[in-house]
C-alpha cells in the first residue's frame, strides 16, 4: 500500500464510528461534580438500572421496538422507505422505586442529564438513542420539557409519526446541551463566565506580528480555577484543566515549577525551544497571562499535572494571515506539551487532545473550528490531531519553522463518535 493511501486509510479510520457490545458497563464513572454513577447495559436483563453516590435515581429498559429520526427524506417519496437511516431501540426510563424521590416517583434534572450522559456512554456509537419517558414517573412533563427546551432531545420530524418518543442527540448532549443555565453537574464548572457567551463588541490588537479587529475578549480565570473537568472511562481517571496560578511575589507555584522542569527537558525543549532559567519562565507565563488571547491551560490527571496548553483566539494570533479564509471572531487555535513521560501515549494523548477541543467548542457555541499548526515533519502530533478528526488545511511556511495547518470544524467534531 502506497503512503497516500495509508494516509487516507488513517482519516478513515479516525472518522469511523467504532461499534461497541451491547453488554457494556458504567461502573465508578465519575461524573464532573464528583458523585460516581454506575449503570449496565444487558441485552438479557429487561431491567437496568442507575445508582449515583450508592443510590438507585432510575431504572430503564430497552422495548420490543425501534425507532428511526427520519429527516431530510419527509415529505419525498422515500419517507417510508429510507433504509439507509438507522433504527435503533427505543429505551423507556422509569422511576426506581427505592430512590431517594420514591414517594413522589420524580427524577430530578441533574439525575436525567446523569442519565442521558450514562446511556450515551453504553451506546455510544449511536447517533440518537430513543428514549420513552414512563408516565408513572410524577415530573415526566418537565423532564420531557427539559429534554425538549434544551436541544437534549426532539421529537420525530415527520408530522405522520407519533410524539411520545424523543430523540436524544449525542452531538447536541456533548455539546453541552442541558448543563448551563439548569444544573452544576456540567464539564465546566459553575463560574461567572459560564452562564452565557460574552457579548460581542469591537476591539483592537496591534504588535509585531497582528493588526487586527476582533470582538472583546472576556476577563481571565482566576489563578488556579478549574475550567474543565471530565472522566475518562478507557484511563479510569479524571481529566482537568486549570487556568495556570503563577503565585504571588517571587514564590515558586506548583505550576510554574512544572512548566520550569518541563521546559528543560530535552524532549520538550525540542519541540517548544524554550530552555531556560526560572526568571525567564515566569516572564513568559506572565506575558501570556496578561495576554486577552491566550488563555494558558495546566492539564493534569487525577489533580497531577501532567503537561501545558496555550488556548488561542485565531483573530488575534500570527497564524491568521495563513488561513485561506480567514479565522472566524471565536475560532480557537491550540498549542501543548506533554511534561511527565509517564503521561505518554497514544490513549492518554487521544483523551486530552479531543478534550481540548470539546473545551474550546463548549466555551463559546460561536467558536465554529479549532485549528493548530505543528511542525509539518512532526507525524507523532499530526497523528493525534487526524485521530481527532481534523484534516490538514495546507502546509505553510513561518519564518522559523514549515508547519503543517490543521483544522476541526464544529460540526464534524459533534457529529462523530469522538469523546
Amino acid at each position: 500500500m502506497d503512503r497516500t493511501a495509508q494516509h487516507l486509510l488513517g482519516i478513515q479510520n479516525a472518522l469511523t464510528d467504532n461499534l461497541i457490545s451491547d453488554d457494556q458497563k458504567v461502573d465508578k464513572f465519575i461524573l464532573p461534580d464528583g458523585a460516581v454513577m454506575t449503570a449496565k447495559a444487558d441485552s438479557v436483563s429487561p431491567i437496568n438500572f442507575i445508582h449515583i453516590d450508592g443510590l438507585l435515581v432510575c431504572e430503564y429498559h430497552l422495548l420490543d421496538q425501534t425507532a428511526q429520526l427520519v429527516v431530510s427524506a419527509v415529505g419525498t417519496q422515500f419517507e417510508n422507505t429510507a433504509s439507509h437511516v438507522p433504527s435503533f431501540r427505543v429505551i423507556e426510563i422509569l422511576p426506581s422505586s427505592s430512590s431517594p424521590q420514591a414517594s413522589t416517583n420524580d427524577i430530578s434534572v441533574k439525575d436525567m442529564w446523569a442519565t442521558v450522559y450514562a446511556l450515551f456512554t453504553l451506546y455510544h456509537s449511536q447517533e440518537v438513542i430513543p428514549v420513552v419517558l414512563s408516565h408513572t414517573i410524577n415530573n415526566s412533563e418537565e423532564l420531557r420539557s427539559y429534554l425538549l427546551r434544551s436541544g437534549l432531545g426532539r421529537t420525530a420530524h415527520a408530522p405522520t409519526v407519533p410524539k411520545e418518543e424523543i430523540y436524544l442527540h449525542r452531538a447536541t448532549f456533548w455539546q453541552g446541551a442541558g448543563t448551563q443555565g439548569y444544573h452544576t453537574r456540567g464539564w465546566l464548572p459553575p463560574s461567572p463566565f459560564t452562564v452565557a457567551p460574552f457579548p460581542h463588541i469591537q476591539s483592537f490588537t496591534r504588535t509585531p506580528t497582528v493588526i487586527a479587529a476582533h470582538p472583546l475578549r472576556p476577563p481571565k480565570p482566576k489563578p488556579g480555577e478549574t475550567l474543565f473537568r471530565r472522566f475518562c472511562p478507557s484511563i479510569g481517571e479524571t481529566l482537568e484543566f486549570t487556568y495556570f496560578d503563577l503565585g504571588s511575589g517571587s514564590d515558586t507555584s506548583e505550576h510554574l515549577d512544572a512548566f520550569h522542569r518541563w521546559h528543560n527537558s530535552e524532549r520538550v525543549n525540542k519541540g517548544w525551544g524554550e530552555r531556560g532559567s526560572l526568571e525567564k519562565h515566569r516572564a513568559y507565563v506572565t506575558e501570556v497571562v496578561n495576554d486577552p488571547a491566550v488563555l494558558p491551560v495546566i492539564m493534569s490527571w487525577n489533580g497531577e499535572p501532567m503537561g501545558y496548553a496555550e488556548i488561542t483566539y485565531l483573530k488575534e494570533n500570527h497564524v491568521g494571515p495563513y488561513i485561506s479564509d480567514g479565522p472566524g471572531d471565536w475560532d480557537r487555535g491550540l498549542h501543548v506539551l506533554v511534561g511527565e513521560d509517564k503521561f505518554r501515549g497514544p490513549e492518554r494523548s487521544t483523551q486530552w487532545h479531543r478534550a481540548l477541543i470539546h473545551y474550546c467548542f463548549l466555551t463559546d457555541p460561536r467558536t465554529e473550528k479549532v485549528m493548530a499548526e505543528p511542525k509539518a515533519a512532526n507525524t507523532s502530533v499530526l497523528k493525534v490531531q487526524l485521530d481527532s478528526a481534523m484534516h490538514i488545511a495546507t502546509i505553510f511556511d513561518f519564518p522559523y519553522k514549515r508547519s503543517a495547518l490543521v483544522c476541526v470544524p464544529r460540526e464534524r467534531f459533534f457529529r462523530l463518535d469522538l469523546l
